[in-house]
């Protein structure tokens, strides 16, 4: 069956009426992001407080992966909220799903961390992360229809252009507010305390969302399918339940929606994780940058939002997914350049090699803490792992005790195998100290402090001339802010935003676009929920999965450069063009 068509020169001015639901539409949902996102600009905090019962490295991959928990369960959250707003209204589900996001925020603020309370923190953590996940899987198709049944034709992905700026100005305002409480009460406090203003600070915003969705009026494309008495009765069975519509979920799934979602969270999530773990780069400085960044690019959702109604939609993310998947790695070996020059050059000039017998290497995650990572490998690979140390695998006979080459220093690994937790750290140390003196030989960025011995009384011991006994302790440095070159690392920063601008800025009128007014909110919420909740959501703790256990700082990349790539080429042979379409004549 053909599809009816309107030209963009039927297209009439929007009214004042329309501009303000618009409006008050993006607006609260750029508060849902702000919730949703805090949590992740604060994985490293978060790791501290409430997974401080598993090492480092298991730690922060627990903490991203309770944030991906959000992203998982987003499709059931678009199952559920889509059939409300299929039968219901779109109105309605708004007030649910803000209600629901801005609780489960203010909960994760007052909520004891591991210290008081045990694993129960944890629990209750990834719970709240569940229930934000459910609604926010509920808003965006929402917000996406019913700007997009507000707007004339011909203006579609103009205006669900402003929908797509939403993500990018909650992170933006997340940034913003942590930013503006780390620089009032200082890192110390932040880190014990202050964490939780940002999480608090949103049951303003809870409420104003609220009163801004209490003024909307209900998208006139829904009145008018309840005035004649077409809406469905089952919208997930006839959504997907039929061949016709399930075919067109699967083609919006993988040939749009999957290459956008690790695109957006490459260039603007996982580029601020790269920054501060890997790079370790300050917290203030990448939150700045990121946010500059963030300014620059925006607009261009917009941009491309409104020019996908003259040229299409689909050639223009195309092109994003093609630039992604070709320019990704050169893009992030120049923020290593930029931001930390000194680990750049360490890893250049100055090759780590880890020789072990392969069934004494285990995979560095243990996600509920119980593994024991005791081999020789293990404590090896894990100290290289935790210190962002790219190095290199090479296979040694069976029973061979695993060890470290830096340079033409080798240092043999340890095993804390039947050690209590005194003696392995003591053994630990011993092997970490060494492996730092070569590091910092080798030009790695090493800082290095001295520490007063206490005797039994927590009294500084003396040496025998009366000077305090010292001990010296290592840690890899952080960048140094002198050598950084923010001004470039800005425009890098931004190049990978105007990436993310051009797959995202025309996805909203793409999607709509795709299903009849129906099924629309539920046809066209699961396909972007299963895509961004699963294919984008996972990038940080896929991408760090993979460089942990490859060893290279930069083999994760292959994830998202994959993805965009498959989805180039579905979505070069499958995906129709629908800027000239009729929403309320597409067939079901």
């Amino acid at each position: 069956m053909a599809y009816s068509s309107v030209t963009a020169s039927s297209a009439g001015p929007i009214s004042r009426e329309d501009r303000k639901v618009i409006f008050a539409s993006s607006l609260g949902t750029a508060f849902e992001w702000y919730d949703f996102y805090l949590y992740g600009s604060l994985s490293a905090i978060i790791a501290a407080q409430f997974f401080s019962g598993l090492n480092e490295t298991t730690s922060f991959l627990a903490a991203l992966l309770a944030f991906a928990a959000g992203f998982i369960v987003r499709p059931l959250g678009a199952l559920v909220f889509g059939r409300v707003g299929d039968l219901v209204g779109r109105k309605y589900t708004f007030l649910v799903t803000i209600t629901l996001m801005g609780a489960s925020t203010f909960l994760v603020g007052v909520l004891p961390s591991y210290a008081s309370i045990g694993i129960t923190a944890p629990l209750a953590l990834i719970a709240l992360r569940i229930i934000q996940g459910l609604a926010l899987g509920g808003e965006y198709g929402g917000a996406a229809t019913y700007v997009a049944e507000h707007a004339p034709h011909g203006k579609r992905g103009l205006y669900t252009g402003w929908i797509q700026t939403t993500a990018t100005g909650g992170l933006f305002l997340s940034l913003l507010v942590i930013l503006a409480v780390r620089l009032s009460v200082g890192e110390a406090a932040f880190a014990a305390w202050g964490w939780r203003i940002p999480f608090l600070v949103s049951v303003v915003l809870l409420g104003i969302s609220v009163w801004i969705r209490m003024q909307l009026s209900e998208s006139p494309s829904f009145v008018r399918m309840k005035e004649e008495g077409t809406r469905s009765k089952a919208p997930i069975s006839e959504a997907f339940g039929r061949w016709s519509n399930l075919k067109i979920a699967l083609i919006a799934l993988f040939g749009l929606v999957a290459g956008e979602a690790v695109v957006w969270y490459s260039g603007q999530f996982y580029a601020l994780l790269y920054l501060t773990k890997t790079l370790r780069v300050d917290a203030t400085t990448a939150n700045v940058l990121i946010a500059i960044a963030l300014a620059i690019g925006t607009p261009f959702y917009v941009i491309f939002g409104g020019l996908s109604d003259k040229i299409g939609r689909k050639w223009i993310m195309l092109v994003g997914f093609l630039l992604a998947a070709v320019f990704y790695m050169p893009i992030f070996k120049a923020i290593t350049h930029y931001a930390n020059p000194a680990l750049e050059m360490a890893l250049a000039t100055s090759q780590v090699t880890v020789t072990a017998d392969p069934a004494d290497c285990s995979v560095q995650f243990d996600p509920v803490g119980k593994a024991k990572f005791t081999s020789t490998c293990d404590v090896a690979k894990n100290f290289l792992a935790s210190g962002s140390v790219s190095y290199t695998n090479e296979a040694a006979a069976p029973g061979t005790v695993a060890s470290v080459k830096i340079g033409d220093t080798v240092i043999p690994s340890v095993s804390t195998t039947g050690l209590d937790a005194a003696a392995a750290k003591a053994k630990t140390g011993e092997f970490t100290t060494a492996l730092y003196k070569a590091l910092k030989d080798h030009k790695y960025p090493v800082s290095e402090k001295q520490t007063p011995v206490k005797d039994a009384s927590g009294n500084v011991a003396k040496n025998a001339d009366g000077t305090d006994q010292t001990t010296t302790t290592y840690a890899m440095a952080p960048a140094d802010n002198a050598a950084m070159n923010k001004p470039m690392l800005v425009v890098v920063l931004t190049v990978l935003v105007i990436l993310v601008t051009l797959v995202y800025g025309p996805l909203a009128a793409a999607l709509v676009e795709l299903f009849p007014t129906r099924i629309r909110y539920t046809g066209m919420s699961l396909p972007y929920h299963i895509g961004n909740g699963w294919f984008g959501g996972l990038v940080p703790f896929i991408v760090f999965a993979m460089v942990a256990a490859s060893g290279d700082l930069y083999y994760g990349l292959w994830y998202p450069i994959v993805v965009a790539a498959l989805t180039f080429i579905i979505g070069l042979i499958f995906v129709p063009e629908t800027k000239d379409r009729d929403l309320d004549n597409i067939p079901s």
